[in-house]
């Protein structure tokens, strides 16, 4: 099952992770603006709806009969070479990450819809149980965002699994709902409309609850925020949130956007999504160190133009392309090495 919404989500997803990855990388300094306002919002709230939308596809793949565990592991083995070398030179990287999730969802193909959600619930619990069980600072710097042993043995283990920028626990909760959802039939409108109301209210909730406890006692707060580092089980509910609300909101007006003949030009990036990731790094951070703008020198209001900008031409580009082919570059890539064949 495909449903072009999906691909939109997927696009909406990405465009939230330029803007935040862009920002970084120019080191430009938040402030009151409505750029940086949107900015801090979409904060570990877009790379979640990521790797739910992972796990949605993944559980297509499954229910399909199109995506047997050895297949899913050849990928897994790609995407942690690819991100492994994206690493080199972007220390954010989330690629090598989506390939250890993989692997647990390997683990859970056969799992009931219960056990997707206990098995996030409990993924989501270790990893919260190691931020105070081992130094969740070790190998960081946090003031310039740099982790400095991930080369290292010992340092590449803390890194994946638990203090990262997407450690396995708790992110693979997030592939985990992922695949429960993927299970629903996301097709159907009381099931869209469902996502948005629970996604709100959960979103809305666990946000308020967090902010509540940080008011009453500032040592609180960092243990039951909702921002990405440390991820707290308060993180993992409000990403969770506003991802369901979100990926409801995108399928139910998707119809609308078809109606309107943007449907498909918004779902073209979506479903090169890999290829468009590695370009918004190796092109368009690449395009930004050239002219020397990684040094904090741009506004919160021009960093996020441009990375507006790069999205609506990745979008455009995407819709080309694929008038003449099937998939994106890496997707192609992918598939030949992982299948042999390209179609």
């Amino acid at each position: 099952m495909r449903l072009q919404g999906i691909d939109i989500a997927r696009f909406i997803a990405f465009l939230g992770m330029v803007l935040v990855n862009f920002r970084i990388a120019t080191q430009v300094n938040a402030t009151s603006d409505l750029p940086s306002l949107i900015t801090n919002g979409l904060e570990g709230r877009a790379a979640a709806l990521f790797v739910i939308l992972a796990g949605v596809g993944f559980a297509f793949g499954q229910s399909s009969g199109r995506q047997p565990w050895h297949l899913t592991l050849r990928r897994a083995a790609f995407l942690f070479v690819i991100g492994m070398l994206d690493m080199i030179v972007f220390d954010a990287d989330i690629l090598h990450f989506y390939a250890l999730y993989f692997v647990i969802g390997i683990l859970f193909t056969r799992a009931s819809n219960k056990g997707l959600l206990l098995g996030a619930v409990a993924i989501t619990l270790i990893g919260y149980i190691a931020v105070f069980t081992f130094n969740y600072e070790a190998g960081w710097d946090f003031d310039t965002l740099k982790y400095n042993d991930f080369w290292s043995l010992q340092g590449f283990f803390r890194h994946s699994f638990y203090n990262g920028w997407h450690p396995v626990f708790p992110w693979a909760a997030f592939f985990l709902i992922g695949m429960w959802i993927g299970r629903l039939d996301l097709g159907a409108k009381n099931v869209q409309l469902r996502l948005i109301v629970g996604g709100i209210f959960m979103a809305v909730i666990v946000t308020t609850l967090s902010w509540g406890l940080g008011a009453l006692d500032p040592e609180l707060a960092e243990i039951t925020g909702t921002s990405p580092l440390p991820p707290t089980p308060f993180y993992i509910l409000a990403g969770t949130g506003s991802a369901l609300a979100t990926l409801g909101l995108v399928l139910r007006i998707t119809p609308v956007l078809d109606r309107l003949y943007i449907g498909a030009i918004l779902a073209a990036p979506g479903r090169m999504s890999l290829t468009l990731y590695m370009a918004h790094i190796y092109i368009g951070m690449g395009v930004l160190e050239g002219l020397g703008k990684l040094d904090g020198s741009l506004t919160t209001m021009t960093v996020f133009a441009i990375s507006v900008g790069f999205c609506l031409i990745a979008a455009l580009f995407a819709r080309l392309w694929f008038y003449k082919f099937k998939r994106g570059p890496l997707e192609a890539l992918m598939r030949l090495t992982t299948e042999g064949k390209v179609r």
